[in-house]
């Protein structure tokens, strides 16, 4: 996967279309990012006892990450990843600029 917790994303396709967010948390298998802010539900949860309201509360949901892209840091503009493999290291680069990630 291209994408590493921390990166900065914004939602290219679905009903947060736009929006800016930190990957949280990234789940290889299933090829989906946990995103602060993005894919947000409402859940109904019943009351268990007294400290533990019940109630209404949101719930981040992972999106896929083919609905992402790259937030370049340094031209500000959504992007692809590339690589590029200096000596003993491979690094990310931005597609648009050629600038290190």
């Amino acid at each position: 996967m291209k994408l590493k917790k921390g990166d900065t994303v914004i939602v290219s396709i679905g009903k947060d279309k736009g929006k800016k967010g930190k990957i949280e948390k990234i789940f290889p298998k299933d090829n989906t990012l946990l995103i602060n802010g993005v894919n947000v539900y409402k859940r109904h949860v019943k009351r268990k006892d007294e400290s533990n309201q019940g109630g209404i509360i949101d719930v981040t949901k992972p999106i896929s990450a083919a609905k992402v892209a790259l937030l370049c840091p340094s031209c500000h503009v959504a992007t692809r990843v590339g690589f590029l493999k200096a000596k003993n290291e491979k690094v990310r680069i931005c597609r648009k600029c050629d600038q290190k990630i």
